[in-house]
């Protein structure tokens, strides 16, 4: 035979009372029902638990240890019952988060700066990945939001635009073009281009390659990259230019410049993804503050 809970709870009737009677009156029960259950825990536990004589009752070494943790036990029940109920609402939990890295230097600081404040109780997890996986791993249950940059995602997806940013050129801090003399993308037709590959997102490749193509050339595209931070190294070293969206300028100490083009038609969204019928609640709440 197991201790239950209700052994639990007439012990410490009895341990805070120091007598039978007050604390069958407590419990609503009668003294010689509360004595047997008393007795039964003493038998299961194999210790006595009080000093019993008709004057007085006592807890012993043992039943002292004992109310402690009941104590300790209680406590903690409630503080589990109180937990669970901010876990059905969505006030705490975790949140698993994917994001492309262009929207590492503004949306996702700003979100969880929000969730921060408004949320403490919820904590993220955050892997930077590409839309594909994004998609893959949103459809699988792995990830409980996405940042990306698509027109379309699958049916059992839904998608909501959080940022939308112009297009700025990257060139190397000592190239000859400045702001003052840019005019459009096509004095540039003559140089290396340096691209975000078509794996990072094919409807922004193909935005930047309408860019050129509305200037009447087809950039030369000598190396392409999924990172930033690798694309802006090789403009740096001097390999090329790139065309990247202008949020990106920020978090970044190289030399290099960006001239943004915020006179043409194509612009870059971000969109914020999520699987229909999530359960998990913390997605709700943190929903409400993008």
């Amino acid at each position: 035979m197991n201790i239950e809970l209700r052994h639990l709870e007439y012990f410490r009737a009895v341990a805070e009372e120091l007598n039978f009677g007050r604390a069958a009156e407590r419990l609503f029960i009668s003294q010689p029902g509360l004595s047997r259950q008393i007795k039964q825990m003493e038998d299961i536990l194999e210790v006595q638990l009080f000093e019993r004589t008709k004057r007085k009752v006592e807890l012993t070494a043992a039943g002292q240890f004992l109310k402690s943790e009941v104590d300790y036990i209680f406590n903690h029940l409630e503080l589990t019952k109180t937990q669970l109920k901010e876990i059905a609402a969505g006030n705490i939990g975790e949140l698993r988060v994917g994001f492309l890295g262009s929207a590492a230097h503004t949306v996702i600081p700003e979100l969880l700066v929000k969730i921060s404040q408004t949320f403490p109780g919820i904590k993220t997890s955050l892997e930077e990945l590409s839309n594909a996986m994004q998609i893959e791993m949103l459809e699988k249950d792995k990830l409980d939001l996405g940042f990306v940059r698509l027109a379309r995602v699958p049916e059992s997806l839904e998608m909501k635009m959080v940022h939308q940013d112009t297009f700025s050129v990257v060139l190397p801090l000592g190239h000859p073009l400045t702001e003052k003399g840019f005019k459009h993308v096509g004095q540039l037709k003559e140089e290396n281009f340096i691209l975000f590959s078509q794996d990072y997102s094919s409807i922004y490749y193909d935005k930047i390659m309408s860019i050129c193509e509305d200037r009447g050339f087809s950039p030369r595209i000598t190396h392409k990259s999924v990172h930033a931070l690798t694309i802006f190294k090789l403009v740096e070293a001097g390999l090329g230019v790139a065309i990247v969206p202008t949020s990106l300028k920020q978090g970044y100490d190289l030399k290099v410049k960006f001239i943004e083009m915020d006179k043409i038609k194509q612009k870059t969204e971000l969109y914020a993804v999520w699987k229909k019928g999530n359960r998990n609640a913390a997605l709700g709440k943190v929903l409400e503050l993008i």
